[in-house]
C-alpha cells in the first residue's frame, strides 16, 4: 500500500491498483435500474455522472503537468471534491450557480445538463457514449516524472490512444477545453477570458467568482431575495421557480463574509422573506494547513436559524445525489435557505506547490486516498454489475488521453496581449447611450409618466416647490428615478420608515412601497450583497451605507465583488448599482471619526468603478440621473458620495442669502442639464485670471467664499469643482490650470493617499508646468467637537495657501 500520496503520478497509480482489484457481482443489473437498492440514481446516470468526475481528475492532472514546464497557471484542484458532480446532478441547468475553486466535477455535469442529448449505440438519445476499448497506458504514466515533461512536450505531446476508439460525449470535450483554457490564461477561455481561472459560463448559469474567502456567499443571498423579487417584477435571467446554488469550503464557514450571509439568510426567513438558497459546504477539514476541529463546522452549520440543514458523505455518489436532491426540492419548493454539508477529502495537497507532507501525517493523507470518490464511484458501478474493472479503465484512459490533447490544443492559443485587451470588459464608458437614456428618462417623466409621476410626489412636484437644499433634492431625485424605473430600488438600514438618518429618503417608502423601498438589517456585508444579487439578476439596486467609516467594514463587496464582475466574465454578467454614501467631515454638533470620515483612497483605487461627489443642490439630481442611467447601460458599480455636512445648508456668503439652495428642474430641462461623468464644474470670481482653486465637497463652499474675500483686494480666481473623484476630470482640471498658471488644490480628504495626489499627478502626467501647491487635512482620523477644525481643512488654510501662492 502507498503511503504519504501527494503526486499526481501516486494518486493514478492508486486509482488503477484499486480498480484492477475489484469484482463485480455474477448478475448485473440494468443500466436503467437504481445504481443501488432504494436510490433514485440509474445505472446510466451513475456513469455519467463517473464520466463528469474522471474529467475532472483529468483536468487536474493536466494542470499539474502544464504547471510543471511553466505553462499552467493554476492549480487548485478538484480531487477528493469530485463529488459534487451529483450535486449539479440534483439541481436543474438554468439554477443559478456560485462555485468554488474545487468545482470541476460540478462545472462539467452542469455542462453535460445544459448541452443537446447525444444519440446513444442503440439510437437512444441520452448522455453517456458508448463504452470504449480497452487502450494500454495513461496520460499520466506518459508525462513521466516533472522533469521529463517539459521534453515530451516539445515532441509535440504523447501518442494518444489507438485509432478507432468510441466517441466521447461532446460535454467532456466542451467541459474540459473551458477549464484547460482557464489554465493557461488563454484568452479564448469562455468567462474571464484569460484573467483569471475561474469556473464560470454564462451559457450554463454559472457565475464567476473570485477567490476570497467567502466573498461570493452575501452575493448569492442577494441573487435568491431578487429571484423572489422578479417573480412579481419579471425581467429576471433565470426561471421564476429557480434556486441558487452556492459552494465554498470547510473554512470558509469562519469567515466574516460567511457569518453575514449565514445571518442574513437566516434572518430573513424568520421576518417572512423568501430566500431560495442552497448552500453547499464542501468540508475535507483543511483550510490549506490548518485543520477544522472535529465536529465545528457540522455545530456551526446545525446551529444557524432559519437554515435547513442537510449531510452527507460527498465521497458516495449514491448518498451525496440522494441528499442533494432532497435538499434543493425543498428549497424550491419551500423558497427558504438550506445548507448542504458534504465531507470530503482534498486530494494532491491545496495546489501544486503545496507539500502537504510537512505539515500533514503520511498516515491521515493515506486515509483520505483511501477515500477517494472516484474509486468509491468505480467500486459503485463495478459492485453493481454495470461495467467491468476493465472497462472503467478503458474509459478512464480514454477521457485522460481526450484531455491531454486538448491541453496541448489551448497551449497554442492566444494569451491576452497588451493592456487596452486586459481591461477591456473592466468598466465600459458609453457616454452617448448614458446621455440618450437620461433624455429618454426626460421626455417619459413630462408625457408617459407624468401623471404617475404627479400622483408619486402626491400632487406637489419638486419644481414647484421652490429653491431645495442637497437633501431634498436628492430625496427628488430618487422619486424621479423610482417613477421611472420600475426595476430599481433603495434599500439600507434605516432607509424606509425613518426615512434615513438625514431625512434623505423621508416619504419614499410611502409612495413607492416597501417592497421598493426597506430597511434591511444593520450589516454592511448583507446591504451591499444584495445590492450584487439584485444587480445580477437584472434590478437596479440603489443601496445606502448609512456612513462612509461604516465601509470598511464590508469594502470587499465592493472591491472585490462589484468591480470585478464585468473584468471576470468580459461583461456576460454585470452588478449595475448607484451606492449612496453619506460622508466627509464638518458635520456640527455630531462628531467623532465613525461620522466624520474624510478617507476616500480605498474607492479611489478600485478600477473601473465611478465616484461621484456632488456638492450643491443643482449638480445633485443631475449625477444621480447620470449614475443611474451609466449603472443600467453600462452596468457601472457607481458610489454617489454625499457631503453630510451640506444636506441641509442653504447660505454661501452670508446668512440668509441661501444661495446654496437651487431649484429642481422640470423634466423638460433635464437634457440640458446632463452631468456627463468625469466633467468638473467652473465658478469664475472676479477676473478669473490669476489662481485656479481645484476642490470637490465642503472645499467648494469654503473656496467660493474665499473666492470671494479674494476678489475684494482685486485677486481673479476660477474655482473648479471636480465634481467626479473616479474617474478625475483631466481635460478640465489641465485646462483651467493652464489659464492661469497657478493651481491650490483643496482637499478635505488627507494629505497621504488623499484626492489631491491623484489631481497633482493628472497635471504632472499631461505636461502642466505652473505653480502648484496644496492645503489638505491632516493624517488623522477625525476627533470630536471643536477639535475636529484642527485637522480639517479650514478656510483661513485655503486662503494662506492662496497667499503663498500668489506670492510665488
Amino acid at each position: 500500500m502507498l503511503s504519504g500520496v501527494t503526486t499526481p503520478q501516486d494518486v493514478d497509480e492508486r486509482f488503477r491498483s484499486a480498480v484492477a482489484g475489484l469484482v463485480g457481482p455474477a448478475q448485473r443489473r440494468a443500466p436503467e435500474e437504481p445504481v443501488r437498492d432504494g436510490a433514485p440514481l440509474t445505472g446510466d446516470q451513475a456513469r455519467m455522472l463517473f464520466d463528469a468526475q474522471v474529467t475532472s481528475r483529468h483536468l487536474d492532472l493536466a494542470a499539474r503537468w502544464l504547471r510543471s514546464f511553466g505553462e499552467g497557471y493554476y492549480t487548485i484542484s478538484s480531487s477528493g471534491h469530485e463529488g459534487n458532480a451529483a450535486v449539479a446532478a440534483a439541481l436543474r441547468p438554468t439554477d443559478p450557480a456560485l462555485l468554488h475553486y474545487r468545482s470541476g466535477g460540478f462545472y462539467c455535469t452542469r455542462v453535460a445538463q445544459s448541452l443537446p442529448a447525444e444519440p446513444t449505440a442503440d439510437g437512444a438519445v441520452g448522455p453517456t457514449a458508448d463504452a470504449v476499448p480497452v487502450h494500454v497506458g495513461s496520460p499520466v504514466d506518459d508525462a513521466g516524472a516533472d522533469d521529463g515533461v517539459a521534453a515530451a512536450a516539445d515532441d509535440g505531446g504523447t501518442d494518444g490512444p489507438a485509432a478507432g476508439a468510441g466517441e466521447l460525449p461532446r460535454w467532456i470535450e466542451e467541459s474540459a477545453r473551458d477549464v484547460l483554457r482557464g489554465v493557461v490564461a488563454s484568452a479564448a477561455e469562455p468567462i474571464a477570458g484569460g484573467r483569471h481561472k475561474v469556473f464560470g459560463n454564462a451559457a450554463y448559469a454559472v457565475v464567476p467568482t473570485t477567490s476570497t474567502i467567502a466573498s461570493h456567499l452575501p452575493r448569492a443571498v442577494g441573487v435568491g431575495l431578487a429571484i423572489e423579487r422578479q417573480r412579481r417584477l419579471g425581467g429576471s435571467p433565470w426561471p421564476s421557480d429557480a434556486i441558487v446554488v452556492c459552494s465554498f469550503g470547510d473554512a470558509s464557514v469562519n469567515h466574516a463574509s460567511a457569518t453575514a450571509a449565514f445571518n442574513t439568510a437566516g434572518w430573513c426567513d424568520h421576518t417572512g422573506l423568501r430566500v431560495p438558497v442552497l448552500f453547499v459546504c464542501e468540508d475535507n477539514g483543511l483550510g490549506i494547513s490548518v485543520r477544522s476541529p472535529d465536529g465545528w463546522v457540522a455545530a456551526t452549520l446545525r446551529s444557524r436559524p432559519g437554515l435547513r440543514y442537510f449531510t452527507a458523505d460527498g465521497t458516495d455518489l449514491v448518498a451525496t445525489h440522494q441528499v442533494a436532491t432532497e435538499a434543493a426540492a425543498w428549497v424550491r419548493r419551500h423558497r427558504r435557505p438550506a445548507v448542504l454539508h458534504l465531507t470530503t477529502v482534498r486530494l494532491m495537497g491545496h495546489a501544486g506547490a503545496d507539500a502537504e507532507v510537512a505539515y500533514r501525517p503520511a498516515d491521515a493523507i493515506d486515509r483520505d486516498v483511501a477515500r477517494d470518490p472516484l474509486l468509491a464511484s468505480a467500486r459503485l458501478l463495478v459492485t453493481a454489475g454495470l461495467v467491468e474493472p476493465a472497462e472503467l479503465l478503458a474509459r478512464y484512459d480514454e477521457i485522460g488521453w481526450r484531455v491531454r490533447a486538448l491541453a496541448e490544443e489551448v497551449l497554442a492559443e492566444e494569451k491576452l496581449a497588451g493592456a487596452a485587451a486586459v481591461v477591456a470588459p473592466l468598466a465600459p464608458r458609453r457616454p452617448a447611450r448614458v446621455s440618450l437614456l437620461v433624455t429618454a428618462r426626460a421626455a417619459e417623466a413630462a408625457d408617459a409618466l407624468a401623471a404617475g409621476r404627479e400622483a408619486a410626489f402626491g400632487g406637489r412636484l419638486p419644481e414647484q416647490a421652490g429653491p431645495l437644499t442637497l437633501a431634498q433634492t436628492i430625496n427628488a431625485a430618487l422619486a424621479d428615478g423610482l417613477s421611472g424605473n420600475p426595476a430599481m430600488a433603495v434599500f439600507g438600514a434605516d432607509v424606509a420608515v425613518k426615512g434615513g438618518v438625514y431625512g434623505v429618503t423621508k416619504g419614499l417608502r410611502e409612495r413607492f412601497g416597501p417592497a421598493r423601498v426597506f430597511d434591511t438589517l444593520l450589516d454592511e456585508t448583507s446591504v451591499l450583497g444584495f445590492a450584487l444579487g439584485a444587480g445580477l439578476t437584472g434590478l437596479l439596486p440603489v443601496p445606502e451605507i448609512q456612513y462612509l467609516a461604516y465601509l470598511h467594514n464590508a469594502e470587499d463587496q465592493v472591491r472585490g465583488e462589484a468591480a470585478t464582475m464585468r473584468f471576470f466574465s468580459r461583461g456576460a454578467y454585470r452588478n449595475p448599482m448607484v451606492l449612496r454614501l453619506p460622508g466627509l467631515g464638518y458635520q456640527e454638533g455630531f462628531g467623532g471619526h465613525f461620522h466624520n470620515d474624510n478617507s476616500i483612497a480605498v474607492l479611489r483605487d478600485v478600477p473601473g468603478l465611478v465616484l461621484a461627489a456632488p456638492a450643491r443642490p443643482d449638480d445633485a439630481a443631475p449625477m444621480l440621473r447620470t449614475c443611474l442611467a451609466s449603472a443600467e447601460v453600462d452596468g457601472s458599480v457607481c458610489v454617489f458620495l454625499e457631503p453630510i455636512a451640506l444636506y441641509h445648508t442653504r447660505d454661501l456668503y452670508t446668512d440668509g442669502d441661501e444661495e446654496w439652495l437651487a431649484p429642481y428642474l422640470e423634466p423638460a430641462a433635464w437634457a440640458d442639464a446632463h452631468v456627463p461623468i468625469g466633467r468638473a464644474r467652473v465658478y469664475p470670481v472676479g477676473s478669473g485670471e490669476d489662481m485656479t482653486i481645484i476642490t470637490f465637497g465642503n472645499g467648494v463652499r469654503m473656496s467660493l467664499r474665499v473666492a470671494a474675500r479674494l476678489a475684494v483686494d482685486g485677486v481673479g480666481t476660477r474655482v473648479v469643482d471636480l465634481r467626479w473623484l473616479a474617474p478625475l476630470p483631466v481635460a478640465d482640471l489641465v485646462r483651467e490650470a493652464t489659464a492661469t498658471g497657478r493651481v491650490l488644490v483643496v482637499d478635505e480628504t488627507r494629505r497621504s493617499g488623499g484626492v489631491a495626489e491623484g489631481v497633482i499627478a493628472a497635471l504632472v502626467d499631461a505636461g502642466y508646468v505652473g505653480s502648484v501647491r496644496r492645503v489638505a487635512s491632516v493624517d488623522s482620523f477625525i476627533p470630536l467637537g471643536p477639535a475636529a477644525r484642527q485637522v480639517l481643512v479650514t478656510e483661513d488654510a485655503i486662503t494662506e495657501g492662496a497667499q503663498t501662492l500668489l506670492a510665488g
